[in-house]
């Protein structure tokens, strides 16, 4: 019923990649590729306390427009691809920390933003990307640890510094790890780090001593801007009289 449904929905709304924009999948190989190269993720001012955290892929040209599109204009079948690419992003640390079950907790969503969308965008991603884990091999699991324990207001046009306060205090944890798992704290995307670090920070603090540290994945985060190289000053240039060799004795 689902393959007819989109057949149909097809024939009324051709398809096109959210991407780029050009007819066909509803994320085209080309821009689906933008999100399989794993990366750190690092803002230009990294928050102190934030978790080692790896990207699928940088937050910038198609990449951005399929995440707004999924994220805030609707386009739930957007999950399937961009959950794939956040499983990459877990399993570069269940890579280099084997042998552990893996634990996605997702970022919980605001009061203001379930209402404004009418669904949690995040756990959609976190479920996709345990599905695509567990079809890899990897034990892995999702876990509600997080919930929202205060309000925030809308983070657009804060600095790094006015965000942290924003976010303090608004994190609680409402269970319990299994012992021993690789604890991954997920998001969407990572632009300043203050929410990945905020939602990481809470569920440290519940860590045992010895524990493996919390970690983070995102599906993009921001590229850091690359600095203009400083070209190398031009030789001295003498002067016509000047002498340039060594000084011929007597």
């Amino acid at each position: 019923m689902r393959a007819l449904a989109a057949a149909l929905a097809d024939l009324v709304l051709p398809r096109t990649c959210a991407g780029c924009g050009v007819p066909g999948p509803v994320l085209c190989r080309r821009c689906a590729g933008l999100l399989a190269r794993p990366r750190e993720a690092a803002p230009r001012r990294v928050p102190w306390g934030m978790p080692p955290t790896v990207a699928a892929g940088a937050y910038a040209g198609p990449v951005r427009p399929a995440v707004v599109a999924f994220k805030e204009r609707g386009r739930a079948e957007l999950a399937g691809p961009l959950g794939t690419a956040l499983a990459l992003a877990v399993a570069v640390h269940a890579t280099l920390l084997p042998g552990r079950p893996v634990v996605l907790v997702p970022v919980p969503a605001t009061r203001a933003a379930l209402r404004e969308r009418g669904r949690d965008h995040v756990r959609e991603l976190a479920g996709a990307a345990v599905a695509e884990l567990r079809a890899a091999g990897v034990e892995a699991a999702e876990a509600r640890l997080l919930a929202r324990a205060g309000r925030v207001r809308d983070s657009a046009g804060l600095t790094v510094a006015q965000r942290r306060a924003n976010l303090a205090g608004t994190f609680a944890v409402r269970g319990a790890a299994p012992p021993g798992a690789l604890l991954v704290v997920v998001d969407d995307v990572v632009t300043s780090g203050t929410t990945l670090t905020a939602a990481a920070g809470v569920l440290a603090a519940t860590r045992p001593d010895g524990d493996t540290p919390v970690l983070g994945a995102v599906v993009a985060a921001t590229p850091r801007p690359v600095l203009p190289r400083v070209p190398a000053a031009p030789p001295a240039v003498p002067s016509r009289g000047a002498r340039t060799g060594p000084r011929r004795p007597g």
